[in-house]
């Protein structure tokens, strides 16, 4: 894709020829008022999601290809959360004036490489000059099943995929000052901060073998996360510190690698509970991915973090939440 100016009509139809008809089942896309969609038998699935400069990201920071992923990344993990598969996305853009038309141009890439990975058609959108670079993607994806936060019971187990805390260690080595393709355990945890792997292929296996009873994923740090299922299904928790995973490369550079874990964000991972009588599917499932057991869930509303030495404390949110 070739962006040789910022006019509204000549990206339009830049991005309308490098994304093509939209897709299977897509009637219209790119180039009318709107969208025009057939769906199929399965229950269709929507989120959306802002990212805003300053906000969730630093240009000086994230170079606009990873941008370009991340910003369908992460509404790929809502619709993975949910135990669907992506299909459509609308993209809102707000671009500064005076934006290069390289990082524009990169930008798209990006988003287009996630696209094609994932298996989704970009179907239209709307374009704006703003004071920052403001990204709103909205994507449509569809399921036979679905999971919600509020399905959890007292005595369900708690699941997380992956190992939480390298986001939120990549950022803060990247604001130090570290550089890529000096450290192999550094370059993962920057990736997992610029580049995050929606669980896609995970969250349509718990859902088709039943095995979650409720179910998000892990964007706003794991003591919200917790928190937000815990209350959407009116349960307690108790956490285990020393079963929380933590990778290698967070032990070996950062000073309070269980910190990271427990109050960073971003990861995209996915938090689930599951009834007991559905552990040999996860057991199953363990084959293909990395899910720990990390606490149960409990009577009550209180959530508590169960220390090495067998000490109880309130595992209070700390982490991401907007308007604070």
């Amino acid at each position: 894709m070739r962006l040789l100016r910022l006019a509204e009509q000549d990206l339009i139809a830049a991005i309308r020829q490098d994304f093509g008809k939209g897709g299977r089942g897509a009637v219209l896309g790119i180039g009318d008022d709107a969208a025009v969609i057939r769906p199929g038998k399965q229950n269709l699935i929507l989120t959306t999601d802002l990212l805003i400069e300053g906000s969730h990201f630093l240009r000086s920071l994230h170079p606009p290809f990873e941008l370009g992923r991340k910003a369908l990344a992460v509404n790929i993990s809502d619709i993975a959360a949910m135990g669907g598969r992506p299909l459509y996305a609308l993209l809102g853009l707000g671009l500064p004036p005076g934006t290069p038309g390289g990082w524009v141009e990169r930008f798209f890439a990006g988003l287009k490489s996630a696209a094609g990975e994932y298996g989704v058609h970009l179907i239209g959108g709307d374009l704006s000059r703003s004071r920052k670079v403001v990204i709103s993607v909205t994507l449509i994806g569809e399921g036979k099943a679905f999971v919600r936060r509020s399905g959890g019971r007292p005595g369900h187990l708690l699941f997380i995929s992956g190992f939480p805390g390298q986001s939120h260690a990549g950022l803060e080595l990247l604001k130090k000052g570290f550089k890529s393709g000096k450290d192999r355990g550094a370059d993962r945890l920057f990736k997992a901060f610029l580049d995050p792997v929606p669980q896609v292929e995970l969250g349509l296996e718990l859902a088709r073998r039943k095995a979650a009873s409720a179910m998000l994923d892990t964007s706003d740090g794991l003591s919200v996360d917790i928190g937000n299922l815990c209350r959407e299904s009116g349960v307690g928790a108790e956490i285990l510190a020393e079963n929380i995973p933590i990778s290698p490369e967070l032990k070996r550079l950062r000073k309070s690698p269980l910190l990271d874990a427990l109050y960073g964000g971003e990861d995209y991972g996915l938090l689930f509970a599951v009834p007991p009588t559905r552990l040999p599917e996860i057991k199953k499932l363990q084959k293909r991915f990395k899910l720990t057991q990390i606490g149960r869930l409990t009577a009550g509303r209180k959530v508590y973090l169960i220390h090495p030495s067998g000490q109880r404390t309130l595992f209070l949110p700390r982490g991401f939440r907007h308007f604070q």
